[in-house]
């Protein structure tokens, strides 16, 4: 089939060819011109290096998002196959390539067949790894500029057999936080703590006083979240207790209330300890990817239509959340949307191996059933 071969030929060409968050100008040409090719109206520079494709066809109003994309991540590439990257220190590592050229193909078979009733925006976004570029598009309008009813995104996931789909109809990623908090005291000598003010002590507490917070002012059931220290920092030495300490760390959680919740209990929790020892506090905290979280009616039909395709045994529409996260959540805050996950291969088969990891490759296996997913979910919302 002519779009199979076409679709494997830009995924390979886009896996050579990788280029980091806001520097997709070769992959944003590339594509852009895919798209005018297929006689698309095409828009450049979206957000930076985003490009937005607009194909229309017959009298409706209603219309539909597509949103994939296009920035690669800064590993260096340990596969030998003759598409692997030619970019020393980048590479396609969580399977943006597949998701490019799956989106290029079906805007080409819907340029081809007409076969719907309204207007379809295809998105391809850069940035998307460090959470700035879905944020860069939409202050640049793309939901200004243009009317989108709904938005949709598919992202692969190694572990779960080729081809197979999973979403829910809710959160299905975590939001992700960093935070920061710097403890200020005197220090001293070692021998000599109570000539000074120990900023380790308090620090210490205060990594215990954060894990509180998920089990006593979170619901286990209704607000899961994760609160991680990973690194502690000071300035001591042996025999010195340091001036200060810096404590840095992660947070994951499903919905915003929780989120507001634990960026103001933190801050409480470590301002207290602090407090009570004698000590400053400095807190930051910043939010760098929302929770997914899809909407009911986007999420049957997306269901609906990935059943259809690839028979209800290989989806599951009820899936559990995944504390992994994806900046398409700034998006979701601007239209009803579905997120959706296309299997790349099970643990230890072809497309198996997980993402960030430099042996990763996206399955060339599910690149025509994504294409087809595109279209079929095109024609269910938009039927003529």
């Amino acid at each position: 089939m002519y779009i199979a071969e076409q679709v494997k030929a830009w995924r390979h060409h886009i896996h050579k060819h990788p280029e980091f968050g806001f520097e997709e100008h070769e992959t944003s040409k590339f594509v852009a011109e895919k798209l005018e090719e297929f006689g698309l109206e095409v828009h450049r520079n979206v957000g930076k290096t985003g490009v937005v494709g607009i194909l229309k066809c017959g009298n409706s109003p209603r219309s539909i998002g597509l949103r994939a994309d296009m920035d690669a991540l800064k590993i260096e590439e340990l596969n030998d196959f003759e598409h692997a990257s030619t970019h020393k220190g980048l590479m396609h590592a969580c399977g943006h390539d597949g998701h490019t050229a799956m989106l290029l193909g079906a805007a080409h078979e819907l340029a081809r067949t007409k076969d719907f009733d309204g207007t379809v925006y295809f998105i391809f976004q850069p940035g998307e790894e460090h959470g700035v570029g879905a944020k860069a598009m939409i202050e640049d309008g793309l939901f200004v500029r243009w009317n989108i009813d709904a938005v949709y995104a598919m992202h692969n996931l190694p572990g779960v057999p080729e081809g197979h789909f999973v979403t829910n109809p809710g959160p299905i990623m975590a939001a992700e936080s960093a935070f920061e908090i710097e403890i200020l005291a005197t220090g001293g000598h070692a021998a000599l703590p109570h000539m000074g003010t120990d900023p380790i002590v308090v620090g210490a507490q205060i990594v215990l006083g954060l894990q509180n917070i998920t089990s006593r002012n979170l619901s286990s059931i209704h607000e899961p979240a994760v609160i991680s220290v990973t690194e502690f920092n000071t300035n001591g030495t042996t025999n010195v207790i340091p001036s200060s300490v810096t404590l840095k760390g992660d947070t994951r959680c499903f919905t915003d209330d929780a989120l507001h919740k634990i960026e103001a209990a933190m801050e409480r929790v470590a301002a207290g300890i602090c407090a009570s020892a004698g000590v400053e506090c400095r807190y930051k905290f910043h939010n760098g990817f929302l929770s997914t979280i899809n909407t009911p009616e986007e999420t049957a039909v997306a269901v609906k239509v990935a059943k259809a395709l690839v028979g209800e045994d290989k989806v599951d529409g009820a899936a559990p959340p995944f504390t992994i996260s994806e900046d398409f959540s700034f998006m979701q805050r601007q239209a009803p949307s579905c997120y959706i996950l296309i299997g790349n291969g099970a643990e230890g088969e072809k497309g198996g191996t997980a993402l960030h990891k430099p042996y990763y490759d996206f399955n060339d296996n599910i690149l025509l059933t994504g294409v087809h997913y595109w279209q079929n979910l095109v024609k269910e919302q938009l039927k003529q």
